[in-house]
């Protein structure tokens, strides 16, 4: 007992939280004592905002609601740490890349820059228990099907033998 939902998302709320505030280091101008607030302000955040919006069993079920976005507005999650450490919505926009989509599901955050940008993974960690087999078992032997796709063993075998 004492594990319940939020206890699973300790990883994935930290990952995304130290993402944002990598980018904030990376624009320059926040001091290091600001940057730890802010990470801990946003995992806070985070943490308080997903709490009955987090399922483990169906990773997908509530993911636009975790879906961390600026998009000319910013996202009220990364504006209301930023403020815990006085960076206004003006500078943050400054700070910031004027297009990133975050997302924070179970087992899985990644994130996009720009409308069009290609998406790019951050954590990804099995689902266990291997409750939800079914779908990671698809996931797996669609990854498998492109790779078998590209080259049969039986190809690259006769490859070799030509070339020895």
């Amino acid at each position: 007992a004492g594990s319940g939902a939020g206890e699973d998302m300790r990883t994935e709320i930290s990952t995304a939280a130290a993402f944002v505030t990598r980018l904030l280091r990376a624009a320059g101008g926040v001091g290091e004592e600001q940057l730890r607030c802010f990470r801990e302000c946003l995992q806070e955040a985070m943490h308080e905002h997903y709490k009955h919006h987090w399922f483990p069993l169906v990773p997908s079920k509530g993911s636009g609601y975790r879906c961390i976005r600026i998009n000319h507005k910013m996202d009220p999650l990364i504006g209301k740490a930023a403020g815990m450490i006085g960076l206004s919505h003006e500078r943050l926009f400054q700070l910031l890349p004027s297009e990133l989509t975050l997302w924070v599901d179970p087992f899985e955050v990644s994130y996009r820059i720009g409308e069009d940008g290609s998406i790019c993974v951050l954590y990804e960690s099995p689902q266990p228990g291997g409750k939800v087999a079914k779908q990671l078992e698809s996931r797996i032997s669609c990854k498998e099907e492109w790779r078998i796709g590209r080259s049969s063993p039986s190809k690259s075998y006769n490859m070799m033998t030509v070339s020895s």
